[in-house]
């Protein structure tokens, strides 16, 4: 096919659309990122003749389950379960599980193709994939958690392996879901090795891990900020979400000398005009970890700060920006009140947090804005030092994973920059993140697919 001859963007566009009807998440993340593609492959016969961008946005394989389970009172309950492996063109599918009742098709399959570039940003050899179900863990008892994640793994061990595909945690999927679902894998295929990541230290997990989503994502703001000749003290930060994520970016913002004024969760946030140190931080961590509570009772707990139910924080003023929750969870109108307020830089700690119209507000405003398949992959980089750890049955320390987080988070940014900046590289050109993440991310599973053939 001559270069002249390949359909244009919208064409493009207009093809996924019709071939995924309703799934509006995914069909989001595709035009988030074809939108940079198609400028840098414009030139590249190559890319158009193997319909390389065509086939990453056609997942391999969507694999679709029932789990039954049983309650405390025994009642037969039903839910869904899927895994989407989008792509293993340079390693095995590498992504998270994630329990929620929000999940389905279209949410799964945006994050397993976001999933696809971001591991690849990493220099790891990890492939895309994503799973779930709309299995909701709030409010359940250990016995019905441990039942249900038993009845999911019956029905994904089938699908995966520390070689086919190694799934992680996410959204309502932390260490004791982790255990349950490794413990009937184990059963199961009377085998001991690295299917999972995320695992406790205790049976094959890597230290860093809890901490590494969290902290990438502010060590990528640093990077934004000192490429611009700033830094992260003595600035403050709005945070959304009160997880694992938005915990640990609260903390290292606040190592870093930074001032954190919020967190939230589905209910509302919290806002704290003292500043949530260190003492607070761990509060919530035992709060959400241990009791399971609500965002809400903070303000009980701290009485300078006050709750705001329902609400977002991105209306308080703030330098820096970290929205840690969930997907779409900052629109164009929050993002003209952060740009408003004087908020120089947003650095992405949860997935696809950003509406497309938001992203345009940020742009326009040429603020520095770190996207999450670049800001937020320290998570999947540390899993994938897990798997590598699992592989070769050692341990690394806290100290030797931090510093080879530090690199990794480093070299994502070195190839946001080379690839997303106006102008000459560095010298104080504005840097395009989005496009350079997109771009950087593509060029090596696209690259990989061409030298396999098609298949």
């Amino acid at each position: 096919m001559a270069v002249s001859d390949h359909v244009d963007l919208d064409q493009f566009m207009a093809g996924v659309k019709k071939r995924n009807p309703g799934q509006t998440e995914f069909i989001q993340a595709v035009q988030e990122v074809a939108q940079d593609i198609y400028e840098f492959i414009d030139d590249k016969v190559r890319y158009h003749e193997a319909q390389i961008l065509r086939r990453i946005a056609e997942p391999d394989r969507v694999v679709s389950f029932r789990v039954c389970w049983e309650d405390d009172n025994h009642n037969i309950r039903v839910q869904r379960g899927w895994r989407v492996q989008n792509n293993n063109a340079i390693g095995p599918y590498k992504g998270g599980i994630r329990f929620h009742p929000s999940v389905n098709e279209s949410v799964l399959k945006f994050l397993a193709f976001e999933q696809t570039f971001k591991n690849s940003l990493t220099s790891l050899p990890m492939g895309g994939g994503k799973g779930g179900s709309n299995f909701n863990p709030k409010g359940k008892s250990d016995s019905e958690v441990m039942r249900f994640c038993q009845s999911f793994m019956t029905e994904l061990y089938r699908h995966i392996g520390p070689e086919i595909d190694v799934p992680a945690g996410d959204i309502g999927v932390g260490g004791r879901e982790i255990g349950y679902m490794f413990g009937q894998y184990k059963r199961i295929t009377n085998r001991w090795e690295g299917v999972l990541t995320g695992k406790a230290l205790e049976y094959g997990g890597s230290q860093m891990r809890p901490e590494a989503t969290g902290y990438g994502a502010v060590y990528f703001l640093r990077n934004m900020l000192k490429h611009s000749g700033q830094d992260i003290e003595g600035k403050s930060a709005v945070i959304s979400g009160s997880g694992n994520v938005a915990t640990h970016a609260a903390e290292k913002i606040v190592q870093l000398g930074g001032k954190v004024l919020t967190l939230s969760d589905s209910g509302g946030f919290i806002y704290d005009p003292d500043g949530i140190d260190q003492e607070k931080i761990d509060w919530v961590k035992h709060h959400k970890t241990h009791t399971r509570g609500r965002i809400s009772e903070y303000a009980d707990h701290f009485p300078n700060a006050s709750f705001h139910e329902g609400a977002r924080p991105w209306q308080v003023k703030a330098d820096l920006a970290l929205p840690c929750a969930t997907q779409n969870e900052l629109n164009e109108e929050e993002a003209k009140a952060l740009v408003d307020n004087g908020c120089i830089a947003v650095s992405e700690g949860a997935n696809m947090p950003t509406t497309l119209d938001g992203v345009k507000v940020f742009h326009d405003a040429k603020i520095m804005y770190g996207p999450g398949k670049a800001a937020n992959a320290g998570g999947v980089a540390v899993s994938g030092l897990e798997m590598s750890q699992n592989a070769e049955r050692i341990s690394w320390n806290q100290e030797r994973l931090g510093d080879m987080l530090t690199e990794l988070m480093d070299g994502i940014h070195e190839k946001c920059v080379e690839y997303g900046s106006e102008g000459s590289k560095g010298g104080g050109a504005y840097v395009d993140y989005v496009k350079g993440a997109n771009i950087a991310g593509f060029k090596k599973v696209a690259d990989a697919m061409l030298a396999f053939g098609v298949v």
